[in-house]
């Protein structure tokens, strides 16, 4: 299963590509799309989904994974990243991937076992888990980290896997419980 892991944003979105084979996670690529801070909001938007979508044309991921919204300290900067997110997820929508979103503390969980986990700390888990010779920028990061996460916990649903059957204890195969009539 090959996964893109998108952490929208609208100065930096972060991009990561890894392959899930015989549960073993592989990298495939990342990196920062940084559209000109001196072109207008609507362009930065239109070159975001530009660029996504020429992500999902090359890599030809299976799924999509983006880390879900988070509340901002000022009501503009939430307002801005929305758009992002919204001109990420048209990109993705647009070329009819399937999406997948996590909270951020689950996916820091997921990556670092801590869902408080500082950047830094992710940065370097994303480095461990994937074998990088080098720490990936911060957004970046992040996109993999999203991308990790769902090849450890979403994609299972993806596959049509299901869990286990559990196994009856020896009381209650020999004493069902009775149901009584109305």
């Amino acid at each position: 299963m090959r996964i893109l892991g998108v952490d929208p944003g609208s100065q930096a979105t972060g991009y990561g590509v890894i392959d899930r084979v015989d549960g073993q996670l592989r990298w495939v690529a990342h990196g920062v799309l940084r559209p000109m801070r001196t072109a207008s909001l609507p362009m930065r938007l239109a070159a975001l989904a530009r660029d996504l979508g020429g992500l999902v044309e090359q890599y030809r991921p299976d799924v999509a994974s983006v880390e879900g919204v988070f509340v901002s300290a000022s009501a503009r900067s939430a307002l801005v990243l929305g758009q992002a997110r919204g001109a990420a997820l048209t990109a993705l929508g647009a070329a009819a991937l399937p999406l997948v979103e996590y909270a951020p503390a689950r996916i820091k969980q997921s990556v670092s076992g801590s869902g408080r986990a500082a950047k830094d700390q992710m940065q370097r888990m994303v480095r461990r888990l994937l074998a990088l010779e080098r720490t990936p920028p911060a957004d970046a990061a992040d996109a993999l980290a999203a991308a990790i996460c769902h090849a450890r916990a979403g994609g299972l649903e993806l596959e049509g896997l299901t869990r286990p059957r559990r196994r009856r204890s020896a009381r209650r195969a020999v004493a069902p419980r009775v149901r009584r009539a109305p």
